[in-house]
Parts: C-alpha cells; sequence; structure tokens
C-alpha cells in the first residue's frame, strides 16, 4: 500500500510453485479529489488538523477502497478464481498518537487509514486479511517458505516474468505476501 494506491498480485497454485496470475494496480483515493491521496496532509511538512475536512476525505477514500475491492474480486471471479485471503503489506503498525512530530503522524494516520479502508473492504467480501511489516517481508516469508533469503528474493524476481515489466519491488512484495498465504494460510 501506497498513499492513495495499492499494487494487488493475485498468487495461484500451491506454495511449491506458485504462479502471478494477476497484477495490478488499485486505487484508494478519488484522482478528481487530489487531497485523497493524503487526506491527513495540510500541505508540504504540515498535518490536517480540521476535523470536518478530515471526515469528509478519508470517507472518500473509504468509498475508493470499497469499490476498487469490489472490482478487483469480480475481477479475479470472472478469470476462474476465488480468493479467501489477502496479504497487507504496510510500512508501519504505529499509533500515530505516540508520534510527535506532525508531518511524521500525519503519515501513519494516513498508512493506518489506507490498512484499515482495505481491511474493512476485504471484510465486506468475506475475505481475511493479514498484515506483514514491509521491511519483515523477505524475512518472515523465508522462514514460512523454508528458503534462504537470497533464493527467496531470486524466486520473486523470477514470479514476474508472467506479467512482464514492470516489475518492481512494490509487485514482487505483493506476490511474495501472497505466495506466503499459498503456504501458511494463518499467516
Amino acid at each position: 500500500m501506497k498513499s492513495g494506491w495499492a499494487t494487488a498480485v493475485l498468487v495461484a497454485g500451491p506454495a511449491t510453485a506458485p504462479r502471478v496470475v494477476d497484477r495490478r494496480r488499485i486505487a484508494l483515493s478519488d484522482p478528481r479529489v487530489p487531497e485523497t491521496t493524503q487526506p491527513y496532509h495540510a500541505g508540504f511538512g504540515a498535518e490536517r488538523t480540521d476535523a470536518r475536512a478530515i471526515r469528509r476525505l478519508t470517507g472518500i477514500v473509504g468509498r475508493c477502497a470499497a469499490r476498487s475491492m469490489t472490482s478487483l474480486i469480480r475481477a479475479y471471479r470472472a478469470m476462474g478464481f476465488r480468493p479467501g485471503r489477502i496479504a497487507l503489506v504496510v510500512g508501519s503498525t504505529i499509533d500515530p498518537s505516540a508520534i510527535a512530530n506532525p508531518h511524521i503522524r500525519a503519515h501513519a494516520h494516513e498508512g493506518r487509514l489506507f490498512r484499515m479502508v482495505l481491511d474493512a473492504a476485504a471484510v465486506r467480501h468475506r475475505l481475511r486479511s493479514s498484515v506483514v511489516l514491509e521491511r519483515e517481508l523477505y524475512a518472515v516469508a523465508a522462514r514460512a517458505l523454508r528458503r534462504s533469503l537470497r533464493r527467496l528474493q531470486r524466486e520473486a524476481t523470477e514470479l514476474g516474468e508472467a506479467v512482464g515489466r514492470p516489475w518492481r519491488a512494490d509487485d514482487k512484495a505483493a506476490a511474495v505476501a501472497a505466495w506466503m498465504l499459498l503456504a501458511r494460510p494463518r499467516i
């Protein structure tokens, strides 16, 4: 997840031979309302404090995430897949109220917001979600998939061959997180 968007990667097959079936970017914000990409920011380096504006912007974000998840699930079902789990790769799970710096606190609020709206959208589609920290993803996945870190990184790159370029770090992270759910559905 990033500010205003997320990478969705559908991985299928057994955990011993996963394959990427689909990769796409989904909207979590409204391009007609640019402030929805960073609803807790009030300009560069400043935190938005207007509670009414925050409610309006976060409401739009929630509706965008719900629409995007519905569209994604419909597309996957049309392809013959019935996802049951999603993994949310996040930058942080820190409580924003624990952060003194207003600019960093705004980022933490946004990270929590995008995680929560995706989780709520998943619940509406009867999908269970797991959260994994981006900085811990490869170490956790290497243990779950019983691979060395180097081998996992190589295989994460190879997974992208099915969908072609670009195959960025966000794509790899989403694919590895989905792969973990194939191997360990309870992560």
